[in-house]
């Protein structure tokens, strides 16, 4: 009797510890939710001064004055788009061949290891860290290539900051880009081989078709951090509230404009215009992410 007794009690602990993790862990899903509705609430009840003021104006005009009380956020999601478009383009197609060379070709050991560790140690430098090295470096590197073709030597400009995006884009995509390929199944790489297949082959024909899915999920985390970048842009990409006259002029970025400033703004509709470009990002993020989870299920 004592021992169907104990059995008793212990079955009905186990179901009330399951019970507690259960509810612990739909409470952290349920907060994962509230946290990012309260983020947009705030953001959208923050912006409305700004969203009556301006109407449809934010988005026609290309002036950003607010000593004139006129704002507008088409030259800085063009920024935006523009720097992170360019970082990627330079950023992906060498990411994606490192982690292929990593977790492929190069064989396991020292050599291996060592270059592991510094991608993954290049891929957690802050980035201001990597705007004083543009400031220092890359800006005069630009100037000296602007002035041997005649262009305008600002040194400072849109890619300058997208060289320093795909700078610091490179290692953090080509460390998720590595762990993905090396999930793929080790059985399918030697049938691969088996069969006759190439070194070339089978990574066309076997991994890229088990790992794009997660490739596409790595470019996208990578566009994401681009995107959202700030101190290493604001530092070197000019801060000109304007359309960018070229690739090599000073322009502004979404996040680079509210750094910049957010601590001068004193007027309410000021703030209010620098915090509708908050969420005008947040929207460009969010709808970036959505169409990435689309493609990914339609890949797989």
């Amino acid at each position: 009797m004592q021992h169907s007794r104990d059995v008793v009690i212990s079955e009905k602990r186990i179901m009330l510890f399951e019970r507690i993790f259960r509810i612990a862990l739909f409470g952290s899903g349920l907060l994962l939710v509230l946290l990012l509705l309260g983020t947009f609430s705030t953001l959208f009840f923050s912006s409305l001064p700004a969203i009556k003021a301006n109407s449809t104006d934010f988005f026609t005009n290309l002036s950003w004055d607010p000593v004139f009380k006129k704002y507008s956020a088409i030259p800085f999601i063009t920024g935006s788009l523009l720097t992170t478009g360019i970082a990627l383009v330079l950023a992906l197609p060498l990411s994606f061949g490192l982690a292929i060379f990593l977790s492929d070709i190069l064989p396991k050991g020292i050599v291996s290891s060592l270059l592991k560790i510094i991608i993954d140690l290049l891929a957690g430098i802050p980035s201001v860290i990597y705007g004083f090295w543009g400031l220092f470096v890359l800006v005069p590197w630009i100037r000296g290539f602007e002035l041997h073709f005649g262009i305008i030597p600002y040194g400072v400009g849109v890619m300058t900051a997208s060289l320093i995006l795909a700078l610091m884009v490179v290692p953090y995509a080509t460390s998720l880009t590595r762990e993905v390929l090396l999930m793929v199944p080790a059985d399918l790489k030697e049938a691969g081989y088996a069969l006759g297949a190439t070194q070339y082959e089978m990574i066309r024909d076997v991994i890229f078709p088990q790992a794009k899915s997660g490739m596409l999920s790595a470019g996208l985390l990578a566009f994401g951090r681009a995107l959202g970048e700030t101190m290493a842009v604001t530092m070197v990409i000019g801060n000109a509230n304007h359309m960018p006259d070229s690739l090599f002029g000073p322009a502004n970025t979404l996040a680079s404009v509210i750094a910049n400033e957010f601590t001068e703004a004193t007027d309410p509709l000021y703030i209010s215009n620098l915090i509708y470009l908050g969420l005008i990002l947040f929207i460009i993020s969010t709808i970036v992410g959505s169409i990435g989870r689309y493609v990914i299920k339609r890949w797989n």
